[in-house]
């Protein structure tokens, strides 16, 4: 269901005005969406363009691309030639060209690599990093895509702090947690890990690793403990590798607490099998 205008819908005959207050929550004004439907970034964006009628960008243009994981209630991120927004939409007058807007499920956004060159020179790295991984592995964007935008606008504030934090931006991290995790071995001084190791032959993937070790590192999040399928696939999968000789650690939602503890166990891991660190 997508949020839709209010009085559009009662002008048509489809909602009374009693049944649109009763049933429906509005997002903006004159916005709605149905009371049993979860909001969620990509909803909160659509809501804001029917809202304003501006292009979305930022995190809102993110939402439209298809990134996961971002937070239902942050503010919409729109352009506008003045700064003027209500509550809950943030105004940006950033300049774009005609090239870096698109059309997205209808709505007016820009496009993957003008998001990100945004998201990244606007946000600490802390904050942009896990969305841009996220971003990237939804469109499969491609790290000259965002630099060129970058060489276009070289006088736009921050265009250095995301050319610093681009090369650590990966598009195969599936979930924050797994680039938090990748950057916190790369900050250990750890070799940079390779993202969604596939394994064709056994029909298994990890999380990260090094090939030229055979040591891998798998995220589990709360699945891999709650669901009794997923746990019993994991301790197959996890054999399967160990038979193929490779050493797995494996890193828990707990272990992110205890960093020292987690770049230990990959240290000794990749000592082991003669990694100079």
């Amino acid at each position: 269901m997508r949020p839709f205008i209010g009085s559009a819908a009662v002008r048509r005959g489809e909602l009374t005005r009693r049944g649109l207050a009763r049933e429906h929550v509005a997002v903006y004004r004159d916005v709605y969406l149905p009371r049993d439907v979860e909001l969620t970034a990509q909803l909160r964006a659509h809501a804001a363009w029917l809202a304003t009628g501006a292009t979305l960008a930022g995190i809102s243009a993110a939402a439209m691309h298809g990134t996961k994981w971002l937070d239902a209630s942050a503010p919409a991120d729109v352009l506008r030639s003045d700064q003027h927004a209500v509550a809950g939409i943030v105004a940006h007058t950033w300049a774009v060209t005609a090239d870096e807007v698109s059309l997205v499920g209808g709505v007016d956004v820009t496009t993957a690599a003008r998001t990100a060159f945004d998201i990244g020179r606007t946000r600490t790295a802390a904050q942009a990093i896990p969305i841009l991984d996220a971003l990237f592995n939804a469109t499969r964007l491609k790290h000259c895509d965002v630099s060129a935008v970058a060489a276009a606008h070289p006088g736009a504030r921050g265009v250095a702090q995301l050319r610093s934090l681009l090369a650590d931006v990966d598009g195969g991290a599936e979930s924050p947690q797994e680039t938090r995790l990748r950057l916190l071995l790369v900050a250990a001084g750890l070799p940079r890990p390779e993202t969604q190791i596939r394994f064709p032959e056994l029909h298994v993937r990890v999380d990260m690793g090094w090939r030229t070790w055979k040591v891998a590192v798998e995220y589990d999040g709360v699945q891999h403990w709650a669901d009794g399928r997923q746990r019993a696939w994991d301790i197959e999968r996890i054999a399967l590798l160990e038979a193929a000789g490779w050493l797995v650690v494996r890193v828990s939602a707990d272990m992110l607490a205890r960093p020292h503890l987690i770049v230990a166990r990959v240290r000794e891991k990749l000592r082991a099998r003669g990694c100079p660190v």
